[in-house]
């Protein structure tokens, strides 16, 4: 049986059987960062180890997105997430009506993948998100 290539939309997930985002970690301050940095924003120094992040937090803010380019299906929950190791996470709520009524700040989330596309080779695109736990 042949396996499906995945590719992760971004270089800071890992998948496969669990994934995880991998931040970039300042080693004057611990400031986290999802891009490329030649020097910390927070403390200056330019020394960075790879971090894993956690994969539970919690949403400390969030918008109910009703306009989007063309192509993308609205209404969806923009997100902020805070996980419990402490990291920012700029994401998007999956698996949850975008309504006020199942979206609450504090409510815990768990980070998830799913596929995104697929090219004419059949690699699958792999995106991440948050849903409610």
């Amino acid at each position: 049986m042949a396996t499906t290539q995945q590719v992760p939309i971004v270089n800071y997930l890992r998948v496969g059987a669990r994934p995880y985002l991998r931040a970039q970690e300042c080693v004057g301050c611990g400031a986290r960062y999802f891009d490329r940095r030649n020097a910390c924003a927070k403390c200056g120094q330019a020394e960075f180890v790879n971090a894993r992040v956690s994969n539970h937090g919690v949403l400390r803010s969030f918008s109910i997105v009703h306009r989007a380019a063309p192509g993308i299906p609205v209404p969806y929950v923009s997100a902020l997430v805070e996980t419990d190791d402490g990291t920012t996470v700029r994401s998007n709520l999956v698996d949850c009506p975008a309504d006020p009524g199942h979206v609450t700040l504090g409510m815990k989330v768990r980070l998830a993948t799913y596929v995104s596309g697929t090219d004419d080779a059949g690699t699958e695109c792999v995106a991440f998100g948050y849903r409610p736990t």
